[in-house]
């Protein structure tokens, strides 16, 4: 027995007829809550849990007596109902008043459901989701597309139709406010890779190799990516939230129902203006550089800009420039039309916009890589 009679106690005896539990003291959260009860009672209860037989019939086969408690709470009640595995024990010996109580635990107590074990298709069924959502976005992007181009042919019949205030206003966002960052990441990627080249370059005395790497790494593939990255999390996420907006705040269903075509206003000048700006932006990411290399060429190994600024014509072919060109046309385009399809993919809330926002810039990144994977494959003899 506990030396304090209040405090919550469990004494167990093995008869002939089978283990008697009686329990004694105050079952409340006053003193079930007291750090040497809770942990007596505990060492108790796993006693029994841990009894000869099955494990969740152990502690309901035993005989219970709870006459002798002089205080029983919801606490201590919901101890009990746990240590019975939910279920009331064979035999039972208790107050009305705390049976009670027990039933009301019981009522209120949610029943754990057994894990339920995972069926050997459910990994085929992930997969065809999202193979079937794959799809979904593929046909949307094709739909897109195909839209793009008979606005572009409606645009062509009947120019002073166009959008062009939009037009000239995403020019100006996409590509002039665009050119400071892109100088200063085009800038500093040059440097690092003039000093990495020029650490093995130094070793075998081909110093004035560094033209040559840096002149067809940076023009041909760097720079046009390096940019379309960039604008893909720049401008491709603006496009997405903008059109997302205009679904949250109904300006969508508003244009439907004035009877404006969305594909017309909204995605036709966003991917003109792209796919204008991008080779530019291309450009300039490159030249940029092409400075910070021939910077960093002439610090680190003796390279004037005078001698890196006549040999790379001759160590760059204009073929590289031209496909370098090209494959940011269709960078700004994709990019473009990734934004707005995601954007009207939103629904009217909130978290939609955030979750269309972040998959558009993630999607963009990854169709401008494995385009510019594509491009690389099929002209690896064109300018090298």
């Amino acid at each position: 027995m506990p030396l304090d009679e209040s405090l919550p106690y469990i004494e167990i005896q093995d008869l002939p007829e089978g283990r008697l539990v009686r329990l004694l003291g105050s079952w409340t959260a006053a003193r079930l809550t007291l750090p040497t009860s809770w942990a007596a009672v505990n060492t108790q209860l796993d006693s029994l849990r841990s009894a000869p037989g099955h494990a969740s019939r152990a502690a309901a086969s035993a005989q219970w007596n709870l006459s002798g408690i002089e205080k029983l709470d919801y606490l201590g009640a919901q101890v009990l109902w746990n240590a019975w595995r939910h279920q009331w024990p064979a035999s039972l010996q208790l107050e009305p008043e705390h049976r009670e109580m027990l039933e009301t635990v019981e009522k209120f107590t949610a029943n754990p459901k057994p894990p339920r074990p995972t069926p050997w298709f459910e990994p085929l069924l992930m997969l065809g989701g999202r193979l079937i959502s794959l799809l979904d976005h593929g046909r949307g992007m094709l739909r897109l597309l195909g839209q793009l181009l008979l606005d572009v042919l409606r645009l062509i019949r009947h120019p002073q139709q166009g959008p062009w205030r939009d037009l000239s206003g995403h020019l100006y966002n996409f590509g002039a406010t665009a050119l400071p960052i892109t100088a200063l990441v085009g800038f500093l990627i040059g440097v690092v890779l003039a000093y990495l080249i020029s650490q093995q370059l130094r070793q075998f005395g081909a110093d004035a190799f560094i033209v040559n790497i840096l002149g067809v790494s940076l023009i041909r593939e760097l720079g046009p990516v390096l940019a379309a990255i960039l604008i893909a999390g720049r401008s491709g996420s603006a496009i997405t939230a903008q059109i997302g907006v205009m679904r949250v705040t109904e300006e969508l269903d508003a244009m439907r129902v004035m009877g404006i075509a969305r594909g017309f206003r909204l995605v036709m000048p966003r991917a003109i203006a792209l796919a204008v700006v991008m080779p530019l932006i291309s450009v300039w990411t490159t030249l940029a550089a092409l400075l910070g290399g021939m910077l960093a060429a002439n610090v680190a190994m003796d390279v004037t800009p005078s001698f890196f600024i006549n040999a790379l014509p001759a160590a760059v072919k204009v073929s590289n420039l031209l496909l370098a060109t090209a494959k940011s046309v269709v960078f700004g385009l994709l990019i473009a039309l990734v934004g707005c399809h995601y954007g009207l993919r939103v629904k009217p809330n909130t978290e939609s916009l955030g979750q269309g926002t972040t998959a558009s810039v993630v999607t963009s990144i990854t169709v401008v890589i494995l385009v510019d994977a594509l491009f690389a494959v099929l002209f690896k003899s064109v300018g090298i």
